[in-house]
């Protein structure tokens, strides 16, 4: 039997578990990822151009805040070449206009110090009946289970025999990833609500366990109360000018919400954090651009995924995909084994699609460009690179710089020139690509070098494979036009950033564990993943979602996390609410401390916390509240590897 990273470098394009003996297996860089009936290295590249997200309409506005009503709702969309079928998605999109639902959403620009407001619209339905989910739902896992009721939502539920997938009304919560904010508005996992249908079962449970809670505490800060099928949140903004997006996160279902389409970037600008010494390339993306208008400034939502012959997005049905069970698909019954019979890991797709598009091109001016990259892949960590060849041996030369100027919490305190960039799942980065004097025609290619696999540190080619140069290895294309308009953006090298006050002196220090729990009946195959606390002794000690909470910081409190890394994978976590600072990475068993990298140095929210090391942050605990720290390969957090704080 093949362990998990064994059997991502034996994959075949189909997805079916095929055992290749280790003497004659492909390096993964010359193997394709395991994945649906589509071969994506027949689907051409290139030939779609990037979709540059316009800004989500508003349903209303006063001289206090921005009012959205924003739903989610099916969709087809072009995400394959027009030469391909379409495919169906969720996604989001304002109630007021029904031409705006795409995935990824369009943007919501907000100002700092001016509230938005949103009425989150779960409208998952057709002709007034639930739709049910895309992909298989494994209800073996402790999840928002609507059809445990009242009294079993929010559990892990137990069965006598394997269950099929769930095919009831899908939860939905959606939460502002990186935001300052009341917990009433974080997006709780447990906060989730289904859509008013006709046909829900009987006895389904309709809210989650904090929905009623939080629905309250809404009402009572600012006097609305959210009607069924939907959450009303405000969003204060007090924080500085960054880069944030909204993605769904239901307990157990974030990993195929998100998956499906359900996110989008939130732009935050205005005030002292937001006055560069400089003028940095714009425009962006506003509401009420006319057609034609020339953008300098573009986010970049990127993700893999992988397709069926039909154009459908692929996701596993069964453990099987990931190779570390018995390969006829069979299961005993759930009392006498600890294996999810459709949960998967980690998922990895064989194609890269960028703002809803696969391999698209952007003609680009010889002039600056700022771009706004996310990573919301499931567990996909990029390496990014630009290039002149994208099928160059990796590690390819770089053929321009990538200057980092902000990440996920605003600017940096100076730009930083670097020729290849770590993102992990759920990371922002804030760059600026000069395509000065670059020769008109020239093409250019944004590339990855990262795995194809969990990612674990190190260089490609060296510690790790990088990923197929056919597929996986490239993301777009930059092809250079003449001038149509004036630059008159500074240098990156000359930018002046805004300064910022770094977080004060802790007075707390925690230790926090990231453990991987494997079956007791299969050999070596995970079956889950948990953060926890760490013993006097320096061991983990798992504990699951439903544990008691463990971590309580005083009210204003500024405190030191040390996450402790006992697994083999590096792990992107993520602390709602807070923009913390990274303090240090050392080894777990004893040595030498090294500061952040150049690009972590400033605010962030999101940290790749690398093997067997411990990763220090330092952060202000100032809003009082029930908050959730996990770590963002959707995978692992759907299934324990999320756990709740609470301030105060």
């Amino acid at each position: 039997m093949l362990n998990r990273r064994q059997f991502v470098k034996a994959g075949v394009a189909t997805g079916a578990a095929v055992l290749v003996p280790s003497a004659l297996r492909l390096p993964s860089a010359m193997a394709a990822v395991p994945g649906g009936t589509l071969d994506p290295t027949s689907i051409p590249k290139y030939v779609t151009p990037l979709l540059i997200l316009p800004a989500m309409p508003r349903s209303g506005a006063s001289n206090a805040l921005d009012v959205y009503s924003i739903a989610v709702r099916p969709l087809r969309q072009q995400i394959l070449p027009s030469s391909l079928p379409r495919t169906n998605v969720f996604a989001y999109g304002s109630t007021t206009d029904s031409g705006t639902f795409s995935y990824p959403a369009r943007t919501i620009e907000a100002t700092v110090n001016r509230p938005v407001r949103v009425t989150w619209a779960n409208q998952l339905t057709s002709n007034g009946r639930f739709v049910p989910h895309l992909f298989p739902v494994d209800q073996t896992l402790h999840w928002a289970n609507p059809p445990g009721g009242n009294a079993g939502r929010d559990s892990h539920p137990t069965f006598t025999s394997t269950p099929g997938p769930y095919r009831g009304p899908v939860p939905h919560v959606t939460h502002l990833h990186g935001s300052h904010v009341h917990d009433d508005s974080d997006g709780y996992p447990e906060a989730w609500f289904l859509p008013t249908a006709s046909n829900i079962p009987s006895g389904f449970a309709t809210v989650g366990t904090f929905y009623d809670r939080f629905r309250n505490a809404v009402n009572a800060r600012i006097g609305v109360a959210s009607a069924p099928g939907t959450a009303v949140y405000q969003y204060t903004n007090d924080q500085r000018a960054t880069h944030l997006w909204f993605h769904d996160h239901s307990l157990g279902l974030t990993r195929v919400n998100i998956y499906s389409g359900q996110s989008g970037n939130y732009i935050l600008r205005g005030g002292s954090s937001d006055l560069p010494s400089g003028v940095l390339p714009g425009p962006a993306p506003a509401r009420g651009d006319s057609a034609g208008t020339l953008y300098h400034e573009i986010p970049l939502v990127i993700q893999d995924k992988s397709f069926n012959s039909d154009g459908s997005l692929f996701f596993p049905n069964s453990r099987v995909f990931f190779g570390d069970v018995p390969t006829d698909g069979t299961f005993k019954a759930i009392p006498n084994t600890d294996v999810p019979p459709i949960w998967n890991p980690e998922f990895f797709g064989n194609t890269v699609v960028v703002n809803g598009r696969t391999w698209p091109t952007l003609t680009v001016e010889p002039r600056r460009y700022r771009f706004r990259i996310l990573n919301a892949s499931n567990a996909r960590m990029f390496m990014f690179k630009i290039v002149t060849n994208p099928l160059a041996a990796r590690p390819a030369n770089a053929a321009l710089p990538i200057w980092v100027i902000g990440s996920d919490g605003g600017f940096l305190p100076r730009p930083v020139r670097v020729s290849r960039l770590l993102v992990g799942g759920a990371e922002r980065y804030d760059v600026i690509v000069d395509f000065t004097g670059v020769r008109q025609g020239t093409k250019l290619y944004l590339i990855n070098e990262g795995p194809d696999e969990p990612f674990g540190g190190g260089e490609p080619g060296t510690d790790f494979d990088p990923s197929d140069p056919q597929t996986t290895g490239q993301v777009m294309q930059f092809v250079v036009d003449g001038l149509r308009s004036n630059d008159r953006s500074t240098p990156p090298s000359q930018l002046q950033l805004p300064s910022f006050t770094p977080v004060g002196s802790p007075t707390v220090t925690r230790r926090i564990s990231l453990n991987e729990l494997t079956s007791a009946v299969y050999a070596d195959a995970p079956i889950a993943g948990m953060l926890g606390t760490v013993t006097s002794a320096g061991e983990g000690n798992p504990l699951p979602w439903a544990a008691a909470v463990t971590e309580h910081p005083a009210l204003n409190a500024t405190e030191v996390w040390e996450l402790h890394n006992f697994t083999e994978d590096a792990h992107p976590i993520h602390v709602h609410l807070v923009q913390f600072q990274v303090v240090d990475r050392r080894p777990r068993t004893g040595g030498s401390a090294r500061g952040p990298e150049a690009n972590e140095i400033g605010f962030k929210d999101t940290v790749i916390a690398l093997p067997d090391e411990i990763t220090r942050l330092r952060a202000r605990f100032d809003r009082a509240g029930r908050y959730v720290l996990h770590c963002h390969i959707t995978d692992h957090e759907d299934n324990e590897m999320m756990r709740p704080y609470q301030i105060g």
